[in-house]
């Protein structure tokens, strides 16, 4: 991606996670993408506030932290103990979780702000890879418990202005999301099926010869992709990306592809 410059836009990143805490945990099976997140940051601005919609939070209507101090909360299970000991301790913005929910009322979307919440690890897992001295105040945004696509583009359109405000925004999920097939022998016929929704996505996502009209309308269609209810079946570790798409409006400037877990997955930058 190229380098910006003071006079461009903040960027919008939508990255594919890894598996739990396991990026931290120096899983081998990580590495690339761990490479891809390092090789990532410095080619950014550096932002004065972050803004991550976690694929780990759902509620009825879209949520924002909006604690000065949040805590973290270790939302997985059966890992070692050092996983429930990783620290991450950047500061929350009440000012700009408060600016967050206005630009939703403002465009007529119904918001809460949470201070009770802390940061799950689709936040604290990335952020600490790319930003390990925790020095850049985050908020957190939930996803709304409905999954529909539409309504996630709509909150990225009414959220655009934070680009000029030096705040980056990460969509946190995965572009391929079945956890049991992470844990099956690949064969021939899931192979096939990872890599042509994978190759859909990217298509999707970075063909500028797509007009915005066809690109929303297959974001919105998504599970009429090639092998899209296999890779995802349910939509919470993709909305990400509609959320990023919605602040944008355009094709990405770059896509990458990584392998995680025997998977091909991808992440995108605008």
């Amino acid at each position: 991606m190229n380098n910006k410059t003071n006079n461009r836009l903040t960027s919008v990143l939508y990255l594919s996670h890894g598996g739990g805490p396991l990026p931290l945990l120096g899983d081998k099976n990580h590495q690339t993408m761990i490479d891809f997140i390092k090789k990532l940051t410095p080619t950014l601005i550096k932002p004065s506030a972050i803004l991550v919609i976690s694929a780990h939070w759902e509620e009825t209507k879209p949520t924002i932290t909006s604690a000065a101090f949040p805590s973290l909360i270790y939302d997985y299970y059966g890992f070692a103990k050092e996983a429930y000991e990783i620290k991450y301790p950047a500061l929350g913005t009440p000012e700009l979780a408060k600016k967050i929910f206005n630009l939703l009322g403002n465009a007529g979307i119904s918001a809460e702000l949470d201070d009770q919440r802390g940061f799950d690890h689709g936040l604290f897992v990335p952020l600490k890879l790319m930003y390990p001295k925790a020095n850049i105040p985050c908020v957190q945004l939930s996803l709304v418990s409905s999954l529909q696509p539409e309504a996630h583009i709509r909150i990225g359109n009414a959220l655009a202005e934070l680009r000029n405000e030096n705040v980056l925004i990460i969509g946190s999920g995965f572009s391929f999301h079945n956890i049991k097939a992470f844990f099956t022998a690949s064969t021939k016929q899931s192979q096939a099926m990872n890599l042509s929704f994978e190759q859909w996505l990217l298509e999707t996502c970075s063909n500028r010869q797509l007009t915005e009209q066809e690109r929303e309308h297959r974001l919105i269609n998504w599970q009429n992709a090639p092998a899209a209810n296999y890779c995802h079946p349910r939509a919470e570790h993709l909305l990400p990306l509609h959320v990023c798409y919605g602040v944008v409006g355009t094709a990405a400037e770059s896509a990458f592809e990584f392998e995680v877990m025997g998977k091909m997955v991808s992440s995108y930058a605008w």
